[in-house]
């Protein structure tokens, strides 16, 4: 396992974009800094963070064995590894806020962006950015925002978080690849934020609605039970859960 250390970089995901378009990667190669100038998150988002004190990384997967219609499962097995690897560390009430923020108590202590390279109608590597709060205990303008110091009152070596957390992509990526997946995506829906709980939505025009969450599809979209009981399903653009 290749691990690069970096002091300061603009994003780990775009370093780790460019390098794997110009040279052969080893499988989980890894990209890690200290300080990421403009660190990414999804849809657009910016992921801000304090120098030092969190895990930020992108990790490069050969995934020329997942088929075009389970990319979303490549997202699952991410959001399962960071779970099972916090479980280890005993962080308390995790869940997944669909599609890929996981939660500690209710607040987001990850977030996800995972950038697939396609080739000929197949998907041929992922590059798998994460940015884990770990250290850091101040989150200006982010109420929702909380680490794994602020909520288990323990300092943590972020380079044992990294190690532990790869180890658990290999494993749950090995399922992925030998075609098991009704058992990732039970796992995935059984750590669903507000799973079988009314909860309010907003679409993409800004309409709230009320609804329950029932599961994902195979393509991950998001399968709501609306007030008058008919099932619908949302993409990532289409819907936003509210806290």
């Amino acid at each position: 396992m290749h691990i690069i250390k970096l002091n300061a970089i603009d994003s780990t995901n775009t370093y780790l974009k460019k390098i794997s378009s110009k040279e052969a990667m080893d499988d989980y190669t890894t990209v890690t800094a200290n300080y990421q100038t403009h660190g990414r998150g999804q849809m657009g988002t910016i992921w801000d963070s304090e120098k030092a004190k969190n895990l930020m990384c992108s990790i490069f997967k050969d995934c020329s064995k997942v088929s075009i219609k389970n990319q979303f499962y490549i997202s699952m097995v991410t959001s399962l590894a960071i779970v099972k690897t916090l479980q280890s560390f005993s962080t308390p009430k995790l869940s997944v806020k669909w599609p890929n923020d996981i939660l500690s108590e209710n607040k987001k202590i990850c977030g996800i962006l995972i950038e697939n390279v396609i080739k000929n109608n197949k998907p041929e590597a992922s590059i798998i950015g994460i940015g884990l709060n770990v250290n850091q205990t101040e989150f200006k303008h982010l109420p929702n925002a909380s680490s794994l110091r602020v909520i288990t009152g323990t300092v943590f070596n972020t380079d044992e978080l990294l190690q532990l957390l790869i180890k658990n992509l290999k494993y749950y990526f090995t399922i992925l690849e030998k075609g098991i997946l009704n058992v990732l995506k039970n796992e995935y829906e059984n750590l669903l934020f507000r799973k079988d709980k009314p909860s309010t939505f907003k679409d993409a025009t800004g309409v709230m609605f009320s609804g329950f969450i029932n599961g994902i599809s195979n393509s991950g979209k998001l399968q709501v039970t609306l007030e008058d009981e008919i099932l619908k399903e949302f993409d990532l653009k289409e819907v936003q859960l509210l806290y």
